[in-house]
């Protein structure tokens, strides 16, 4: 099969998608991530600034994202289906129960954050769009992990699993157990696995084909969503999510 890719632009975009996964970093850093030469690396930069995407800070140079990037970043939120359909279902959910609500999908072995409705609490779980996960670690993140392919499983579970909290499970067999739970139920909680105070509930979203692409969640403190209320939020979250599921065209016969 031909291959039409032009190597210095997907040198570019790879180097562009670094910097947004590590902002902060240098020319030397970059060019040892990116395994070019510095020389090349300096050299792609310096194009992806001038059109915008990428901006250079301060005495010793580090690189963040762009004026332009930000424009890329809005319109593709416009244009992919998943979070255009998302959004009016995250402003509802958020609007019965008041807290963080957000959509997350996989990318390799972790969960990426590509929506969010912030609740108006004073008291609340932080992060926004953008932030990313391990697939072992809450409810979002291990929903997603629950329906990867077999591959994705065995890379999760054979890797150190980093703790974060007391609550972050890290034993394989009792991950590889819970992953098996939350297939069969059909939604996944959290109590304290990446913050100490937080509880989540999420579950899977699917689309036209019954693939699981997504994982919707709602997260808030431990002094919010407690065990006489946790079933209400479980029951909205299901409820939502295959309501949302629906909308991406799932018959809704898996």
């Amino acid at each position: 099969m031909t291959d039409y890719t032009v190597a210095a632009v997907d040198e570019a975009i790879s180097l562009l998608l670094l910097v947004a996964q590590a902002p902060g970093l240098g020319v030397t850093e970059l060019a040892i991530k990116s395994g070019n030469t510095k020389a090349r690396t300096f050299r792609l930069l310096y194009t992806l600034e001038q059109r915008g995407l990428l901006h250079r800070d301060g005495i010793v140079p580090t690189y963040h994202l762009g004026h332009k990037a930000l424009y890329l970043g809005v319109a593709a939120q416009e244009q992919v289906g998943l979070v255009r359909i998302a959004r009016s279902h995250l402003r509802d959910i958020g609007g019965v129960c008041n807290e963080n609500v957000q959509l997350r999908v996989r990318d390799g072995l972790e969960s990426v954050c590509v929506a969010r409705w912030e609740s108006t609490h004073a008291v609340r779980v932080h992060g926004e769009v953008g932030n990313r996960r391990p697939l072992y670690a809450g409810a979002s993140s291990k929903i997603l992990l629950a329906y990867a392919p077999a591959a994705v499983q065995e890379a999760v579970l054979n890797q150190p699993l980093q703790h974060f909290t007391n609550h972050t499970i890290t034993d394989s067999s009792q991950l590889a157990q819970q992953i098996k739970e939350i297939s069969t139920v059909g939604y996944s909680t959290s109590f304290g696995e990446m913050s100490t105070d937080a509880v989540a509930i999420a579950a899977p979203i699917r689309d036209a084909s019954g693939n699981v692409i997504a994982a919707l969640g709602i997260s808030g403190p431990a002094s919010r969503i407690t065990t006489e209320n946790l079933q209400t939020y479980i029951t909205l979250v299901v409820q939502r999510a295959r309501d949302l599921s629906l909308g991406m065209g799932y018959s809704g016969t898996h």
